[in-house]
C-alpha cells in the first residue's frame, strides 16, 4: 500500500516536472536542444548501443537505430558517420564527458528525466517497443542518474491516458460517425500539422478516434511535444499493435488443440492492469494444499503492471509435487541427512555415494521427474513460437521461472535462437534453480535472444537436483547447482544458498527469492531516487558469493566496466539496475 501510494506521488511529482520544463510544443524535445546537447546525447546513445549489442548480427540494429536518430534530432547528415561509428565501439571512453554535456543543456537542467521521455516516444514512433530500445533507454537514463522507477511511471502513465481517451471515444461514437463529414476538414487540418512533427507518418481512425486526440491526455505526463509525436503515429492502431491481436494480448490465446505430447498451455492472468512491458512467470510443480495453482508462488511479484502466471501439463507437475512431498517429507528424508553430510554437501555426487535407503524409493521421483523433463522441454518451444508470432504484441518480455519452470524458458529461448526475427523480444530472463546443462556454450545462444540480464539463481546445497542427476556423469554441470561461467555482460549469477535450503524452497521462499535476485515485490520499496538499482542488499551479496567462489576475476572486470555506466535495469553484470539496461 505504501509502495502504490509512493508510486502515485511520483506519478504526481512527474506530471508538475513535465509542465514546467514544457516550453515550444511545437517541436519535439530533442530538436529543442543545443547543437552541442544534440551531439552529446546522439553519442551517448550511440555508445551505449555499442556496449549493450556488440554482437555482429545486431550490427543492423545499431545502424538503422542511430540512423533513424539523428534524423530525429535534426542533426546534419554530416555527424552520421561520427555517430556510426560510436555505434560500432569507438568512443566508449567518452561517455561521461557526453553525459555532463547533455546534463548541462538547459533545458535538461531542472529535470533530466525529458530525456527518457524523448527516448521512449521515439522508440514507440513505429507502434513497435523493442526489449533493446527499452534496455538502451534504461542505460542511458542510468547514465544520467534517472531511476527505473521513473521509467515505469512514465509507460505507465502513457497507457493511462490513452485508455482514458479510448473510452471517451466509446461513449460518444455513434455522435462521432453522424459528424464525420463534417469533422473531414478538421480533420484533415491536423493530420497535415502533425505530420511535420511525426515525419509525415499518420495513423488514421480506429473506432472514430483521431490518433492526434489519442495522445491529448498524455500530454501533461511526457510533454506536448512528446505528446504530438505519439499521437501522430501511436493512436488506437499502434496500440493495436502494441498489444496484440484485437488487444487481447496473451489472455486471448488458449492452446485449441493438442499440440504434439503438450496436453496444456495457457496464460493466466496475474495482475489486471496493462503496461508497455509485460511479465511471464512459470511454476515448477504443484501440489497440494496452498501451493495448488499455478499463481500461489508469484502472489506478492510486481515486476510489472501486466503480468501472466504459464498454466501448462498440471496433471503431470500435480503427480510431480505430490512425489517430491513424499520423498522430502516421510522417513527417507531423516535417513539421508546425515549421509547428505558426507556426499553433496562435500561435492561428491554419483550415483555410488548416494545413501541406499534413498536409492530404494528412488521410483517414487524418477518417473514423474522423466515425464516433466521431456514436457518442461515441448512447453519451452511451444512458448517459443507464441512469442516468436508476437500474441503479447509488439512489447519487451521478462521470462521468471523456478526448477521445471525455468526449464521451459531455456528451451524456449534455445528455440528461439534457432529462428529469424528472435531479437527484441525477450528483455530479461530469471532461471531458479533450472534442471539445465551448466556448461557456459549450452547459454551461450541465449546471448542472442536476450536483450538485457541473463540471471541464474542457484543453491549449491539443493541435494534433490543432485539426487535426480545422479545417474549421469560426475563431470555434469547443472546450472541449479553452480554458476554459469560465460563470459558475457548478460549473465548474472546469484548464489542463493543462504535463502534456498533445499529445492522445495524454490517455491515456499519465493518472495523472498525475488527481491534478492532484484525483482520487485509488493512488499519491496523503490529505491531513493538516482540511485537506479534494482538489486536488494541482500541480493549484492549473493551475486558477491558467487563471484568470489567462481567467477572472481570476471565479476571484477564486469564491475569496472559497468560502473562506467550500465543500463537503467542493472547497468553491470553485477547486481543493480542499471545493469538490467546494460546488461
Amino acid at each position: 500500500m505504501a509502495a502504490e501510494e509512493k508510486r502515485k506521488g511520483r506519478a504526481v511529482e512527474l506530471q508538475r516536472e513535465a509542465e514546467h520544463g514544457e516550453q515550444e510544443p511545437s517541436a519535439l524535445l530533442g530538436r529543442r536542444l543545443g547543437e552541442p546537447g544534440r551531439f552529446a546525447y546522439a553519442a551517448l546513445c550511440g555508445i551505449s548501443l555499442a556496449w549493450l549489442f556488440p554482437e555482429n548480427e545486431q550490427s543492423s540494429f545499431r545502424t538503422e537505430f542511430i540512423k533513424r536518430f539523428v534524423k530525429w534530432l535534426d542533426l546534419p547528415d554530416a555527424v552520421l558517420p561520427a555517430m556510426t561509428a560510436f555505434a560500432d565501439g569507438l568512443g566508449g571512453e567518452g561517455t561521461e564527458s557526453f553525459a555532463e554535456i547533455l546534463l548541462k543543456d538547459p533545458i535538461l537542467k531542472e529535470n533530466p528525466l525529458l530525456i527518457t521521455q524523448d527516448l521512449l516516444s521515439f522508440s514507440l514512433q513505429d507502434g513497435s517497443y523493442d526489449a533493446r530500445a527499452r534496455v538502451l533507454i534504461c542505460r542511458v537514463s542510468w547514465l544520467l542518474r534517472i531511476p527505473l522507477e521513473d521509467l515505469e511511471v512514465l509507460e505507465e502513465s502513457l497507457l493511462e491516458s490513452l485508455k482514458e481517451q479510448k473510452e471517451e471515444e466509446s461513449e460518444t461514437a455513434e455522435v462521432s460517425r453522424k459528424k464525420k463529414e463534417r469533422r473531414k476538414k478538421l480533420k484533415r487540418y491536423l493530420l497535415i500539422g502533425l505530420a511535420t512533427v511525426g515525419g509525415g507518418t499518420v495513423i488514421g481512425l480506429t473506432g472514430g478516434l483521431a490518433a492526434p486526440l489519442v495522445a491529448a491526455g498524455a500530454a501533461t505526463i511526457i510533454g506536448s511535444a512528446g505528446a504530438a509525436a505519439l499521437g501522430s503515429t501511436a493512436g488506437i492502431a499502434v496500440m493495436a499493435s502494441l498489444f496484440g491481436a484485437a488487444g487481447a494480448g496473451l489472455t486471448g490465446y488458449k492452446m485449441k488443440k493438442r499440440v504434439g505430447a503438450i496436453e496444456e498451455f495457457e496464460f493466466l492472468p496475474l495482475t489486471e492492469g496493462r503496461q508497455l512491458h509485460i511479465t511471464i512467470a512459470i511454476t515448477g510443480w504443484l501440489c497440494t494444499g496452498k501451493y495448488g495453482s499455478f499463481t500461489a508462488p508469484w502472489s506478492s511479484m510486481q515486476h510489472s503492471s501486466e503480468q501472466y502466471c504459464l498454466a501448462w501439463e498440471s496433471k503431470y507437475l500435480m503427480e510431480l509435487g505430490n512425489a517430491l512431498d513424499s520423498l522430502l517429507n516421510g522417513f527417507v528424508n531423516m535417513m539421508a541427512q546425515e549421509a547428505l553430510k558426507f556426499t553433496v554437501l562435500s561435492g561428491i555426487v554419483t550415483a555410488l555415494t548416494w545413501p541406499a535407503s534413498l536409492l530404494t524409493v528412488a521410483s517414487v521421483i524418477d518417473n514423474p521427474w522423466g515425464v516433466c523433463l521431456h514436457r518442461s522441454a515441448e512447453v519451452g518451444k511451444h512458448l517459443a513460437h507464441i512469442l516468436l508470432s508476437r500474441q503479447q504484441g509488439q512489447r519487451p518480455v521478462t521470462l521468471i521461472g523456478f526448477s521445471l519452470g525455468a526449464r521451459v524458458i531455456y528451451f524456449c529461448l534455445q528455440e528461439m535462437a534457432q529462428e529469424k526475427d528472435s531479437q527484441g523480444i525477450i528483455e530479461d530472463v530469471v532461471l531458479l534453480g533450472a534442471p539445465v546443462e551448466g556448461e557456459a556454450k549450452h547459454w551461450k545462444s541465449l546471448t542472442r535472444v536476450v536483450s538485457g540480464r541473463i540471471i541464474n539463481g542457484f543453491c549449491r546445497g539443493d541435494w534433490l537436483l543432485s539426487f535426480v542427476y545422479r545417474t549421469s556423469s560426475v563431470q555434469l554441470s547443472v546450472a541449479g547447482l553452480r554458476p554459469v561461467d560465460l563470459d558475457d555482460r548478460r549473465m548474472v549469477n546469484m548464489d542463493l544458498s543462504s535463502v534456498v535450503k533445499g529445492h522445495l524452497d524454490y517455491m515456499k521462499q519465493m518472495d523472498t527469492i525475488l527481491r534478492a535476485v532484484g525483482i520487485k515485490t509488493k512488499e519491496c520499496q523503490p529505491e531513493e531516487r538516482g540511485t537506479g538499482s534494482l538489486f536488494s542488499p541482500q541480493a549484492k551479496k549473493s551475486q558477491q558469493a558467487a563471484g568470489s567462489e567462481d567467477q572472481g576475476e570476471e565479476n571484477t572486470r564486469n564491475e569496472e566496466d559497468e560502473a562506467g555506466g550500465s543500463t537503467c535495469p542493472t547497468p553491470d553484470g553485477s547486481t543493480s539496475a542499471p545493469a538490467l539496461l546494460t546488461r
